[in-house]
């Protein structure tokens, strides 16, 4: 049987993966990549694609964003989000469960599904939640096929509360056995509570407070009890928006040891300093955890080359513009959108000569893949893989606006920022879902994407809750 003809081909096109830069001709077919050729010899399509003087990269995938619903659509909902991310050239999205209600049951899980399914133009996983409440419900999120789970151990929008240590362990040895990696908010919420309601009541309102309630060890503390737990199980874990260089060394320590772990940082962090809260509508960059003083910054940059720092996702998390506003900043939303402008971002540290193009094809693509067990299939131009692909013009500028966002929330702390390396096409499974900075595919494209994970490695299972908790079971005697 032959195979069906080629429908697409983008000539002339730079071809970006994670060990080097080619001139190749991309042959698509049926939604995958069906070959890679010298420029000139592609065969006829039905659809040819003009990328001269341009670079194609693997689709971004962002492995942290919030689009809001169910339960929050006034800030953002899975149309609008999904649209932001493909004019930003991002092609997969994992999407965070602290909705209304939370994806914290396979029911609720099936709810947010139907409604990414009904709406996304982009393809996408959705996370379960651990949380104080639900540990008898991770094992049927996972049938239900959620991508991972995330671990609340700091407050956030939802206010879900953070479980007890207990908890933790028990729902780690669970995910451990399960395969599934957990992305952790790594903050102690009883510091950070008791820090926030000492200034309130000492009439603290101004910008800074934020960040004092959040001081570093806030991370630090919650990074190495996350991480001893998941050396403990054998839990794979994901450390989501790393905002502290003080954190970097605790990484590579557990790291050495063999923990399975990665970790995510923002561009946020990268380009902005909490010096910029006491400019005027400096509130509106209040997130959690919150950016810190600019020294933080360039220990961050390291850690991108040195292997502290796995990937760049967004933390896209948009408000209604009202809710970013504020002199009281315990009354300002926390967080704002992310995902349109994160590859411009980096892009622009290409032109300046902080990154490569390989370098920003490993942290956006290559890594999350790899990470949540989509490498082949995504997060790589070869044969085979789906054509999720974003084709950029390193040369093209623009200034960045909240206006111009396709996010329901219009707020930007890069308002008035110039940003040079733009994508200018976005194709996910071979179809073009937004061209010269507009969506342009209709409601519903996005599918959810199946994983393949490595082999579970449960460690101390014998001493797990599970296992003590049998009738009519020996005493455990402990062993070394």
């Amino acid at each position: 049987m032959q195979p069906s003809p080629i429908d697409t081909v983008i000539t002339g096109g730079q071809v970006v993966g994670e060990d080097g830069t080619v001139a190749a001709d991309i042959l698509i077919r049926d939604g995958r990549i069906a070959g890679l050729v010298a420029p000139g010899l592609a065969p006829p399509a039905d659809r040819v694609i003009d990328a001269r003087g341009k670079h194609v990269l693997p689709g971004v995938i962002d492995v942290h964003v919030h689009f809001r619903e169910p339960g929050m659509t006034h800030k953002e909902d899975w149309g609008t989000g999904s649209q932001a991310a493909a004019v930003g050239g991002v092609t997969t999205v994992f999407e965070m469960p602290n909705t209304n209600p939370p994806t914290d049951t396979a029911e609720n899980f099936a709810l947010k599904h139907d409604l990414a399914a009904s709406k996304s133009i982009v393809d996408f996983g959705l996370y379960g939640l651990l949380g104080a409440h639900n540990v008898e419900h991770l094992e049927p999120l996972a049938a239900a096929g959620v991508i991972g789970y995330k671990l609340f151990m700091g407050n956030t929008t939802g206010d879900l509360p953070c479980p007890n240590d207990g908890t933790i362990l028990e729902g780690f040895e669970i995910l451990a056995r399960l395969g599934k990696r957990c992305s952790i908010h790594a903050e102690n919420s009883p510091i950070l509570f008791r820090r926030e309601h000492a200034m309130q009541a000492a009439g603290r309102t101004d910008p800074m407070a934020h960040l004092a309630a959040r001081t570093d060890v806030v991370a630090v503390e919650a990074l190495n009890r996350a991480a001893t737990l998941a050396e403990w199980t054998g839990a794979r874990i994901h450390i989501v928006h790393e905002s502290c260089a003080r954190s970097l060394d605790y990484i590579r320590f557990w790291k050495a040891r063999g923990v399975d772990i990665t970790v995510e940082t923002l561009p946020q962090y990268l380009y902005l300093d909490a010096e910029m809260m006491l400019e005027p509508g400096g509130e509106v960059i209040r997130m959690n955890p919150p950016i810190r003083e600019k020294a933080h910054q360039e220990p961050l940059w390291a850690g991108l080359f040195d292997g502290s720092i796995d990937m760049v996702s967004t933390d896209h998390a948009p408000h209604a513009a009202e809710e970013k506003r504020g002199a009281d900043i315990w009354k300002v939303a926390c967080g704002f959108p992310g995902v349109e402008t994160s590859l411009p971002l980096m892009l622009t540290a290409v032109n300046a000569g902080r990154l490569t193009l390989e370098d920003v094809v490993r942290l956006m693509a290559g890594a999350p893949a790899r990470a949540f067990g989509l490498f082949g299939s995504k997060g790589v131009i070869r044969v085979g893989a789906d054509a999720d692909l974003a084709i950029v013009d390193m040369g093209k500028s623009a200034v960045l606006s909240a206006a111009t966002l396709h996010s329901r929330g219009k707020s930007s702390p890069y308002e008035g920022m110039t940003v040079t390396g733009l994508p200018v096409a976005t194709l996910v499974r071979g179809k073009t879902v937004a061209k010269d900075g507009q969506p342009v595919a209709e409601p519903g494209w996005g599918k959810m994407v199946r994983q393949a994970m490595p082999a579970p490695a449960p460690r101390h299972t014998e001493t797990t809750l599970a296992a003590i908790t049998v009738p009519h079971q020996r005493p455990f005697a402990g062993t070394l």
